[in-house]
């Protein structure tokens, strides 16, 4: 436990706004020692990556308990923070979440991602239902004594087309912000956010330090450094990159002696 509060105190003071922490997304033990290995401060799983390895679709269909299983050997396998992504928090209601946030914590992490959109569908869940289910997972965090980082995720430019997203989004964004502050959020995840005006806006109005997506057609990280990120997510690329690079791997090998003729 004693260093477990530890590595959560750590992990909340590497939110800086303007000298981000930078999260290259893991899946396995194997991949979490390969990335702290490379220099990383803290790392992070991510639920598309941890489901494609284990054999599964996005979306809450790994299974919870293969989830913490999995979570639990990549605390185990190095010796820094972890944060687990949670998704919608495996449940319907506030009283669910608050059972996963309390698996989680007791498998060893110091933070989540909990996300705002009902699971398989576009809709996201109505602010204040929102809010209660990140006060559930305060409150879990609370009773076991752990200073649990809640990073609140809003799929609001996820399932808003690119040429509709507007300021006004921006303010709605803003307005699930305000409220899950009020619930005991530390940080707010804004996934599918490009535009460098209305990222520097929200950075500058967010009640809490900003979590924005690299994307390769994105803008480069230094740059939401400069627009106020405090934490930068790779999300799935990291994975997407290892399968491509194993599948080029295969392919040439299975093809190397392909021009032998057979005796």
């Amino acid at each position: 436990m004693a260093d477990q509060l530890a590595r959560a105190r750590a992990f909340a003071r590497l939110h800086i706004p303007g000298a981000p922490l930078v999260l290259f997304n893991v899946w396995d033990a194997g991949s979490a020692r390969a990335v702290a290995g490379a220099g990383a401060r803290a790392l992070a799983t991510g639920s598309h990556p941890v489901a494609s390895a284990h054999g599964y679709e996005d979306g809450e269909k790994i299974p919870l308990d293969l989830a913490i299983a999995n979570l639990e050997r990549i605390v185990g396998a190095v010796d820094l923070p972890v944060s687990v992504d949670l998704e919608a928090g495996y449940g319907a209601s506030s009283e669910v979440v608050s059972e996963t946030v309390t698996r989680a914590l007791s498998a060893g992490a110091v933070g989540c991602n909990l996300e705002d959109r009902r699971i398989g569908t576009s809709e996201l869940f109505p602010v204040a239902e929102s809010a209660a289910r990140v006060g559930a997972a305060r409150a879990a965090a609370e009773r076991c004594g752990v200073p649990f980082f809640v990073n609140a995720r809003t799929d609001l430019f996820l399932v808003t087309p690119a040429a509709e997203q507007d300021d006004a989004l921006v303010d709605a964004a803003l307005e699930r912000a305000a409220a899950w502050a009020a619930a005991g959020a530390d940080g707010l995840f804004v996934p599918g956010l490009a535009d460098e005006a209305r990222i520097a806006r929200l950075c500058a109005a967010s009640p809490l330090p900003v979590n924005l997506f690299a994307r390769p057609d994105g803008p480069s990280l230094v740059r939401l450094a400069e627009l106020g990120a405090a934490r930068i997510s790779h999300g799935p690329i990291p994975w997407r990159l290892a399968m491509k690079s194993l599948a080029e791997a295969a392919r040439a090998a299975h093809g190397a002696l392909s021009g032998l003729a057979a005796e």
